[in-house]
This record gives structure tokens, C-alpha cells and sequence, in this order.
């Protein structure tokens, strides 16, 4: 899965550097936010999330000043969610002088409502209206690298199974 996350952001992140021309475009790795009390309550997701884009831009080659992580879609139920926001994000590389950022959402594996309209619509007005440009990486949906580490997963648990039940 690493793997594929790398793959997909190193194809749309060279994309989006020379569409960009001379400026630099600064990464955002997003996933879903929670509210903070699930984390109180003991939760590794947040940390987990930000392992899994650590290892992503290791696997990419990226240093740290090349990325920055934020969560995204938080919800209305009242308490405090996980942040940073993709929003604020933005706002704050803005006010460090960029003028464009590249999304990878690795809390998501395939096309949907918080990818195609959270970032391709949303984020991406929000981005034009504070005067910066938007990309995103593709999803893995069908990526060969993700369908092997599921296949690689789902052969070592049925070995396993077969094994204890002997």
C-alpha cells in the first residue's frame, strides 16, 4: 500500500512541479478526521495516520520541508475534531509564499464523496479563492501495487488459517 501511495504521488506531484513552473509545491497528506475524544479514549488512528504518510514520503523520496500533514472532512457533532484542517493548511502555506499545494490523501484508497468532492470540489474552490492552485494524486482504486499487497495479504491469512486448523 506504501508502495502504491508512492507511486501515485510521485506521478502527480512531477505533474503538478512543472505545471507549476519555477515554484515550489508543497505537499499535504490528508486523511478523515475523528473527534478528538476517540484519540482520549485511546484510539491510534491519528498516530497511525501519520505514520502511514511518513512512511509514504519516505517512500518517495521526499524530505521533511517537502510535506505537511492535516485532516480533512471533519464532522458537526459537536466537541473538537482533529486538525490541522486541509483548510487552515492552505491558508498557512499561502502565508509562507506559496502559490500552489498537492493533495495525497492517504486515508482514503479509492474514489469518493471525500475525494471527489471534498478535494476535487471544495478544496479546490477554496484553494482559487485564497488566490493558490490545487492538485491532487490519482487514487489507487485499481492500482496493480495495491491488488498484490491485498492478494500478498489474503494468501498469508488463509496459510495461517489452514495451519490452525490442521
Amino acid at each position: 500500500m506504501i508502495k502504491a501511495f508512492a507511486e501515485k504521488l510521485r506521478a502527480g506531484w512531477d505533474r503538478a512541479r512543472r505545471e507549476a513552473g519555477t515554484q515550489k509545491v508543497p505537499i499535504i497528506f490528508t486523511a478523515h478526521s475523528v473527534p478528538e475524544r476517540t484519540i482520549a479514549d485511546g484510539d491510534p488512528y491519528e498516530s497511525q495516520a501519520k505514520e502511514t504518510a511518513s512512511l509514504v514520503a519516505r517512500e518517495a523520496a521526499l524530505t521533511p520541508a517537502d510535506w505537511v500533514f492535516a485532516f480533512q472532512s471533519q464532522g458537526m457533532s459537536g466537541g473538537a475534531w482533529l486538525g490541522p484542517r486541509v483548510e487552515d493548511t492552505i491558508r498557512s502555506l499561502k502565508e509562507r509564499g506559496h502559490r500552489g499545494v498537492f493533495l495525497q490523501p492517504i486515508g482514503f484508497l479509492c474514489d469518493h464523496v471525500e475525494v471527489l468532492y471534498d478535494i476535487d470540489i471544495g478544496f479546490k474552490q477554496f484553494a482559487q479563492n485564497e488566490d493558490m492552485r490545487l492538485w491532487r494524486a490519482e487514487s489507487l482504486n485499481d492500482s496493480p501495487l495495491l491488488a498484490a499487497a491485498l492478494a500478498d495479504i489474503t494468501r498469508s491469512r488463509l496459510s495461517q488459517s489452514l495451519v490452525a486448523t490442521k
